[in-house]
């Protein structure tokens, strides 16, 4: 079996640049719940298959989905946040794992906004190695990676608030 890459996708890709530009023009508590809602809804059964006896993510994800929501401060999710990741690290299947990170770095969008884009990557991952396994060439990976990015996209572009009042700023360093 080759070696798989933890995440899929570019940042220079046209989509994801899209992406990067939507995002700037959301608030935090947009991009936050959006990223959680986005990855659970892909990553949650993904994790869930190939970790059955691994840990119960959906509590913390349902609590920082709660604090996105109620526009609540992120340090009252902290112990979630780190439970997610230390999870995310502990998992030694590569596709729980890409489904953990995802889950994990979307939530942490509560903090840090820069997580939504990043979270992608993982769930890019994540989706294309269970649905396609994990022997495919490369080419064939980063074809299904575009494809989960614009699918991506137009979820945030059916979810965006239109002239938010408070965008995040971000210097995405791509």
């Amino acid at each position: 079996m080759p070696k798989l890459r933890k995440m899929l996708g570019r940042a220079d890709m046209p989509v994801c640049l899209a992406l990067m530009r939507l995002l700037d023009t959301q608030s935090r508590r947009t991009v936050a719940g959006w990223a959680i809602r986005i990855t659970s809804e892909v990553c949650l059964p993904v994790y869930e298959a190939h970790s059955p006896e691994g840990p119960d993510l959906r509590a913390d994800v349902q609590d920082c989905a709660r604090c996105a929501a109620e526009g609540g401060r992120p340090a009252a999710v902290k112990p979630q946040l780190r439970a997610l990741a230390q999870i995310a690290r502990a998992e030694k299947d590569p596709v729980a794992q890409a489904a953990a990170r995802a889950i994990a770095t979307a939530c942490a969008a509560l903090q840090t906004p820069t997580g939504a884009l990043g979270c992608l990557f993982y769930a890019a991952a994540a989706e294309t190695y269970h649905t396609l396994g994990t022997s495919q060439p490369a080419a064939v990976y980063d074809q299904a990676a575009e494809k989960f990015f614009e699918r991506a996209l137009a979820d945030l572009q059916d979810h965006a608030v239109p002239d938010e009042p408070d965008p995040i700023r971000v210097n995405w360093n791509c």
